[in-house]
């Protein structure tokens, strides 16, 4: 017998997409397993910041693993990734916040009980940071709907991720090859009609350089 999926139309000013509803067993089931990914990368991201490079597969030391767990770029993407593929705009807020409280909290319990020490300040500002995080995934679940405000979410995305790859303020160059990676795997991910994604691209670009002006981090 098939399984008819629920669908609704779900707005926010100037965009809408189709949210999907599944069963409850599916949901336990998908936030299990994000639970597990975050928790799993935030003990492999500190495990990588306590391992010497010269420890690691050869492969791996090419790579510098830990600079990029380190970045913000990978968890912006991860961000993105989840959101985006959630069925609905509240699936995609619980589902970004399980996994960055997870990650998050790996972290620094691993900070704990393996390094020896608890940067507590610093633990305070990403757990507050996890707060706002289902806020921020509400909205970016409708970069992949309709209308001029999905097409400004996905600029907003696409400049974050260029202000990390890409240096354009005071000159122009690569800040860090594999963040450009991630800034290509958003257009795949995204996936917006060509004239659509110029001006996204184009965008990106402005929003890139006024955060790099404002924010230079």
């Amino acid at each position: 017998m098939n399984k008819t999926v629920q669908q609704k139309e779900i707005h926010i000013p100037g965009a809408v997409r189709t949210a999907e509803r599944v069963s409850l067993s599916s949901q336990i089931i998908a936030s299990l397993l994000i639970i597990l990914a975050g928790t799993g990368l935030g003990v492999l991201s500190k495990w990588l910041d306590m391992t010497a490079v010269n420890e690691l597969p050869g492969f791996l030391q090419a790579l510098e693993p830990a600079q990029f767990f380190s970045r913000f770029a990978v968890w912006i993407f991860a961000g993105i990734v989840i959101s985006v593929y959630s069925r609905t705009p509240l699936r995609a807020s619980l589902n970004a916040f399980l996994f960055f409280a997870a990650m998050v909290s790996a972290y620094y319990l691993y900070c704990y009980f393996f390094a020896g020490f608890y940067p507590a300040d610093y633990a305070m500002i990403w757990f507050r940071a996890v707060l706002i995080i289902p806020f921020a995934a509400y909205v970016c679940w409708f970069a992949k709907g309709r209308g001029i405000s999905a097409v400004l979410i996905c600029a907003l995305m696409n400049g974050t991720l260029l202000s990390q790859a890409v240096q354009l303020y005071q000159g122009l160059s690569i800040r860090y090859f594999p963040d450009v990676i991630l800034w290509l795997a958003s257009f795949l991910i995204l996936r917006r009609p060509l004239r659509e994604a110029a001006v996204i691209t184009a965008a990106g670009a402005v929003i890139a350089l006024l955060l790099q002006i404002f924010l230079p981090y």
